[in-house]
């Protein structure tokens, strides 16, 4: 497995294994990255991952600084999993115009509706998106995929990723992006790099999140749904930024479950510890997989 630190080892690596599987992450690697590697490597394809923490992609107030760094349990990982090349590039590879210039430059490019005008990830994280899609096409042209993982936990960022490729063929010409589920622990709970930070107690109220998705399909209303999906976060200590569903592709309001569906939530864990603040923000989805 090779280890790669700069643009130009990444292109001799691509110019002798073109167009990979790729899996691009932001490191702190668990059984959730694995299993997209594993998918990553059923095509047959060698598998390339990148690690990579975005510093675009993070408000003022988010925790970049705080994002768990662990780069040999990560590079571990990937070399059980057969991985051939693992991209670990500094901010000046990624954005050799600085990174003021790459802020400004993130938000000046033109986003698709889906991270737009759902009013999800792209309300309650401003200028989120926008750093998402600077750096995956960034690392894009780096790698040069054939392929591309994207696990469908993070659901409005998966549809965000489908849809600048749709808009660039000639950028990135053939590419394929393939969702893959989301990896669960025993009791339902998504696989997140973040769950590390919950202590026991919070682990134990975190399961709401999935109890919630799952609460949702008893209803037989939209707007049912939504309340149910709502409660469940609350009794279980959560502050809810969003607990909806929408139509699946482009995650607009829906009046019924006619068609596809998808219940969204995020929401937020709060506590005091040694008298500091701390909190942990949990996002998942599910499909509401009963039409009616």
């Amino acid at each position: 497995m090779q280890v790669l630190e700069r643009a130009a080892d990444l292109a001799a690596f691509t110019s002798r294994h073109a167009g990979s599987a790729f899996v691009p992450t932001m490191g702190a690697l668990h059984d959730g990255h694995a299993s997209l590697l594993r998918r990553a490597r059923e095509t047959g394809l060698p598998v390339t991952l990148s690690i990579f923490v975005n510093p675009t992609q993070f408000g003022p107030n988010e925790d970049f600084s705080r994002y768990p760094r662990t780069l040999e349990s990560d590079l571990a990982i990937a070399r059980a999993e057969g991985v051939a090349a693992v991209l670990v590039p500094d901010a000046a590879t990624i954005y050799p115009e600085g990174l003021e210039a790459a802020h400004r430059l993130a938000a000046t490019l033109p986003l698709p509706a889906v991270a737009t005008e759902p009013g999800l990830e792209d309300r309650c994280r401003p200028g989120h998106f926008a750093g998402v899609q600077l750096v995956v096409g960034r690392l894009f042209d780096l790698v040069r995929p054939k392929v591309s993982v994207f696990g469908e936990k993070d659901w409005q960022q998966l549809k965000l990723v489908e849809a600048m490729v749709r808009a660039e063929p000639g950028r990135w010409p053939g590419l394929e992006i393939v969702p893959h589920a989301t990896r669960r622990e025993p009791d339902g709970l998504a696989m997140s790099s973040r769950n590390r930070y919950l202590r026991p107690e919070d682990r134990a109220r975190a399961i709401g999140v999935p109890r919630a998705l799952q609460a949702a399909h008893a209803a037989q209303r939209v707007a049912t749904a939504e309340r149910i999906m709502r409660e469940t976060l609350e009794a279980h200590g959560f502050e809810v930024e969003y607990a909806v569903v929408r139509e699946s592709e482009t995650l607009r309001p829906v009046d019924d479950f006619s068609g596809p569906t998808r219940g969204l939530i995020a929401a937020v864990l709060r506590w005091t510890e040694n008298g500091e603040p701390r909190s942990v923000r949990l996002i998942d989805n599910a499909p509401m997989t009963v039409w009616r």
